[in-house]
């Protein structure tokens, strides 16, 4: 297993099966490949859209949370119970198109890839969203990339792919996946950028409303601003035997 493909869903049951038939194909002349997809709590039939497609799909993993506990808890639930070293995620409503995937994991699992590369993330062009839900966006992601300086243009973007143990090893909380350019690049680690497309919303609505993303923003992103100046800088080495002796101050001979 090389690849995990991590889909946090809510409530998508009109969505989630062209998502993972979609998946299958982008990702089927690629690598050995599984799909995780996290049911955060939903109240439809998201649950048995995905049970009656496991016989077809044996690759696809089911995932649920017994009470909604948001996106940042679904993805890290999923790349939890991932079993490759590298993750992509994208989000369940079908806005992501999985065409995308290659071009996002491709630079982790290339043979040549740069070991202090971390992440690879999307960034949206042509978006498919109401005006507000742009322009909401368009000014929360100038705010934060002012205060954090992590050079991404659009951080709401689900598609992205990272090292698994590069992720786990971030600090948690909730609403973290708006925030994973600054807090990888916070660890040590360089990112990369890929434009990808977006496509409207075929069926359902958004969990999430501005006004109420806009004031949660404000405080996770004063958390992440203080993270990041707060980070751990010295990193130790293992010193063998006798090394320790040519660090020992002189002694002052009488």
């Amino acid at each position: 297993m090389r690849l995990s493909i991590v889909i946090p869903a809510r409530n998508e049951a009109e969505n989630i099966g062209a998502l993972v038939e979609g998946i299958a194909q982008a990702c089927a002349a690629a690598v050995p490949f599984e799909i995780i997809v996290v049911d955060d709590a939903s109240t439809d039939r998201t649950g048995a859209v995905l049970d009656g497609m496991r016989e077809r799909y044996p690759m696809l993993r089911m995932l649920r949370h017994e009470t909604a506990g948001g996106q940042s808890a679904a993805i890290h639930a999923g790349v939890s119970a991932a079993r490759a070293p590298v993750v992509c995620t994208l989000d369940g409503d079908g806005q992501n198109p999985p065409e995308e995937l290659p071009g996002l994991f491709g630079p982790l699992l290339s043979a040549d890839a740069p070991p202090e590369l971390a992440l690879v993330a999307g960034q949206r062009v042509g978006r498919q969203d109401s005006r507000s839900k742009r322009w909401a966006s368009t000014f929360a992601n100038n705010l934060r990339q002012s205060l954090l300086g992590d050079g991404t243009r659009d951080t709401g973007c689900g598609l992205k792919a990272f090292r698994r143990e590069a992720f786990l090893a971030l600090p948690r909380f909730n609403h973290m996946h708006r925030f994973l350019p600054a807090l990888f690049l916070r660890d040590g680690w360089t990112i990369s950028h890929v434009d990808v497309s977006h496509r409207p919303r075929r069926a359902g609505r958004s969990n999430y409303n501005n006004l109420r993303r806009g004031l949660v923003g404000v405080v996770d992103l004063v958390g992440v601003m203080w993270l990041v100046r707060r980070r751990i800088t010295a990193r130790a080495a293992e010193r063998p035997a006798g090394d320790a002796a040519a660090d020992a101050p002189l002694k002052r001979q009488a």
